[in-house]
């Protein structure tokens, strides 16, 4: 009865401080955030799409996920531990800071030249391809400035960054559509690319600048930056898993098919991924009560659990069950006929977002067990699966045997996996009960 006296003190104390306030609105700006961008990402994209064509926008996307192979190199998997230090030793912040940047443009400058290293290896004779490449992985060279990003993160200020990345986004999806207006080539897209996250690094630093400090005065320490990537080595692994998980069936997809293939996967996972961020979102707002029930009782715990992922299920199946039955009106009303092909991949893929839902639920639970270590597991288990399907399905059934791929092998990650560990058992038959109405 005491420990419950203690919570709900802990609980009143935290409703009037000004700290969940400001927690409150920081995640408002990253709401705003994530729906400025699917909002205007979407129809933006869809217009380049249309643009481009089949063809084009295939190869573009070969070379977007292409990049993505070596993308977490740029970020090392410093992120969530250099805003942990921070907050954990303020008065280190510009040690931390300067080093984590120093890291991060080492790591931007290693992706891009293994990415183009990589890419003339395996597409030689292909011109485009291979400077749409070292473009697009350029990026990670200025993103190192995103390490400012980390310090607003560590301050609860993240409307700064909010507002510096809007604006380049909102500049760069007016350019795109000026260089739709004016018949631009393939690679000035790539060019457009480049220069939104210049444009956001410059206004990272104009931020920073305005709160009071210089990003010129960070300083380099060895011994910190031998800590942090002592801590982070396991993070990266797992982000490059992630991302082979999440782009091999595009990269699998133009070796093996073609061009084209890639591009009608394209605009159907754009609109079947599109839906993503509702679990997220409702993740981030659920989590604090299921890690506060775990404080009360077992039982309240786990109830929350399972109701949050009963929520979920049904939410992911009343997304999938229209969007199967509409596909072909969506694709065609979006992208045009000349993407008609799309719809029966759609119609598939976007069944992965029932295990992407359960992913995400579960997430919290792993936190709070503390059983994080798993993630790794998880993602390597749903990579394999989908390379190994996708070498099977692909020759023979093109991108709908990559969504298949897609389906299972996220299957196997956020739900199937979890039956094969003594420790995991227990989350998966909740998930089970979760996706069967009348099992209580």
């Amino acid at each position: 009865m005491l420990s419950k006296l203690n919570l709900k003190k802990k609980l009143s104390f935290l409703k009037s401080s000004d700290k969940l306030r400001e927690i409150i609105a920081n995640t408002g700006w990253l709401f705003a955030d994530r729906i400025l961008r699917m909002g205007v990402g979407l129809f933006v994209g869809v217009w380049v799409a249309r643009y481009l064509g089949v063809q084009q926008f295939g190869v573009f996307n070969y070379a977007t996920a292409f990049v993505a192979l070596f993308s977490t190199l740029s970020t090392l998997g410093l992120d969530a531990i250099v805003v942990r230090s921070i907050v954990r030793e303020p008065e280190k912040r510009s040690q931390i800071l300067g080093t984590a940047f120093w890291l991060k443009l080492f790591g931007g400058v290693t992706a891009l030249v293994l990415a183009v290293s990589s890419i003339i290896v395996v597409r030689h004779d292909d011109q485009l391809t291979i400077s749409l490449v070292a473009i697009l992985s350029s990026v990670g060279i200025f993103q190192a400035f995103d390490t400012i990003d980390l310090w607003f993160q560590s301050q609860v200020q993240s409307k700064y960054t909010v507002i510096a990345k809007n604006t380049a986004f909102v500049i760069t999806a007016l350019v795109k559509v000026i260089l739709i207006s004016i018949h631009a080539p393939l690679i000035a897209f790539a060019w457009a690319g480049l220069g939104e996250v210049s444009l956001g690094a410059i206004g990272l630093i104009i931020s920073y600048r305005v709160r009071g400090y210089s990003p010129w005065l960070w300083p380099w320490n060895l011994p910190l930056a031998k800590n942090l990537l002592k801590e982070s080595w396991p993070l990266i692994l797992s982000g490059v898993t992630i991302m082979i998980y999440m782009r091999i069936d595009q990269i699998m997809l133009g070796q093996m098919v073609g061009d084209k293939a890639v591009g009608l996967y394209s605009a159907a996972t754009r609109i079947s991924e599109v839906w993503y961020f509702i679990p997220m979102a409702m993740a981030s707002s659920v989590s604090p009560a299921i890690y506060a029930a775990k404080e009360v009782s077992e039982s309240l715990y786990y109830r929350r659990i399972e109701q949050f992922l009963r929520l979920l299920s049904l939410l992911s199946v009343v997304v999938a069950v229209p969007m199967s039955f509409l596909s072909g009106t969506i694709i065609t009303i979006l992208f045009g006929k000349s993407y008609e092909e799309s719809a029966s991949i759609l119609s598939i893929h976007i069944w992965a977002s029932l295990f992407v839902f359960m992913g995400v639920g579960t997430s919290s639970w792993f936190i709070a067990e503390g059983l994080t270590q798993f993630a790794l597991r998880r993602t390597i288990i749903g990579a394999i699966t989908n390379v190994f399907l996708n070498i099977f399905l692909i020759p023979t059934y093109g991108g709908v045997g990559a969504a298949i791929a897609t389906v299972i092998s996220q299957a196997f990650a956020s739900f199937l996996s979890n039956a094969t560990h003594p420790k995991t058992r227990i989350i998966f038959w909740i998930q089970v009960k979760s996706m069967i109405p009348f099992l209580s």
